[in-house]
């Protein structure tokens, strides 16, 4: 299959820029200043091409959601604030072929009339943010970055933002305040940041593995982008997997992949000859699936939707019979009650309740009862809250009830 994110990964010194070049990186740019933007949208439109940090939702799209006669400069901000537990395909991006990422932006920021563009990346990253700038550096240097790109006329600024190890901050208007030096807490929408974003002014938001397939979807066009995937979850998608798995790591598969293909060959099946017992697909916080459903189901949004579960950030976590499911929720609550912001009282009090309880049944001194309240603080906490932060706790409560109760009424009467 002809790769569209990972294809350098092998290469030695994929990183740099005389290697990105030698695989054709920048050559879309000629015929980037040579289109109107509005053309340029329409073809990632047709491309069918999804926001790749959760959501889901078309890109194109919402590139169109910028005025076009907005006296106020537009931003592209780029969300490098990879900090959904399970998932590391975008630090992939950022270490091995960060140049990629450098030709997205200026794909995505001439496409939006953008002239200053950012990428916010997890304070964590030290590493990965060290061969960003790098490349940042060599792309201003070769004139690919700065004024009068490439003698075409069209100016561009790029600042990398470190964050400061906030997971809230993946949360695009939480990541705008922080970029703007305030307190990093979700705003109302709407407004939505296509009008009124950074600084008060049209802005767009993608996840780095979105930009990241700008490059192939300019090069070869919409039609062959679309020969990946199904008809509404077309292209590619990077996967990271982890947990009881032979081979652990990032996997670029086109949309609508088995599932079991990918645990079982891909990546070795279970470690230790275990069976499988779940497996969550995309990330933490989306529903867990039973082994009987994650077996026959595929990788794309509307399948995963049918199971009961999500796409989500495409982190695969992957749980042998051994597992227990009580711990395992026991931790995600301990995150979730972590990270939350504060702000909507149905989080800031629902995810560190539902923690405590938690932490009660593992500790051998819980009720029966406590099922039924984790199950309705639960559903006081999904979709009454600014942000989704309450809804990553809630649907794994609800998905390891359901999946699980049985383990977790064991667990109860024998400890």
């Amino acid at each position: 299959m002809d790769k569209v994110l990972s294809k350098n990964f092998g290469l030695a010194n994929s990183h740099t820029l005389k290697v990105y070049q030698g695989t054709g990186g920048y050559g879309t740019l000629a015929k980037l200043f040579g289109l109107k933007p509005e053309d340029i949208i329409e073809e990632v439109k047709s491309s069918g091409l999804r926001g790749r940090g959760g959501a889901g939702f078309p890109t194109g799209m919402k590139w169109s959601f910028v005025p076009k006669d907005s006296s106020k400069p537009k931003y592209l901000v780029v969300n490098a604030d990879e900090s959904e537990p399970g998932t590391f395909k975008d630090r992939d991006i950022l270490e091995k072929d960060p140049h990629r990422l450098v030709e997205g932006v200026i794909i995505a920021s001439y496409a939006i009339g953008c002239h200053n563009a950012y990428i916010y990346i997890r304070g964590e990253y030290v590493f990965p943010k060290a061969r960003l700038e790098a490349a940042i550096k060599e792309a201003y240097e070769k004139g690919f970055l700065g004024k009068n790109i490439q003698g075409s006329g069209y100016d561009l600024e790029l600042t990398v933002h470190r964050g400061a190890g906030a997971y809230i901050c993946g949360e695009e208007t939480a990541l705008l305040n922080s970029l703007e030096g305030k307190r990093g807490m979700p705003r109302l929408k709407p407004p939505f940041p296509a009008v009124v974003g950074l600084f008060a002014s049209p802005t767009v938001v993608n996840n780095v593995e979105t930009i990241a397939a700008l490059p192939y979807i300019m090069e070869k066009g919409a039609a062959v982008y679309r020969q990946f995937g199904t008809e509404k979850s077309p292209g590619t998608k990077l996967f990271s997997v982890s947990g009881h798995i032979n081979k652990p790591g990032n996997y670029e598969i086109p949309l609508g992949y088995s599932l079991k293909k990918l645990i079982m060959e891909d990546c070795g099946g279970i470690k230790n000859g275990k069976q499988l017992k779940a497996v969550i697909p995309g990330g933490s916080s989306v529903p867990v699936l039973k082994a009987e459903d994650a077996l026959e189901v595929n990788l794309d949004y509307e399948s995963l939707q049918a199971k009961g579960s999500m796409l989500g950030s495409g982190g695969v976590i992957v749980m042998d019979e051994d597992t227990c499911m009580v711990k395992v929720l026991a931790n995600l609550a301990h995150f979730y009650s972590h990270e939350s912001c504060g702000q909507c009282s149905p989080c800031r009090e629902g995810t560190g309740w539902a923690r405590k309880i938690l932490d009660r049944i593992v500790a051998g001194e819980g009720r029966i009862e406590d099922l039924d309240n984790l199950h309705r603080i639960a559903d006081n906490m999904a979709g009454k809250t600014i942000c989704v932060l309450a809804d990553a706790l809630a649907m794994p409560i609800w998905s390891y009830l359901k999946n699980f109760r049985n383990e977790f009424e064991d667990y109860i009467n024998r400890v």
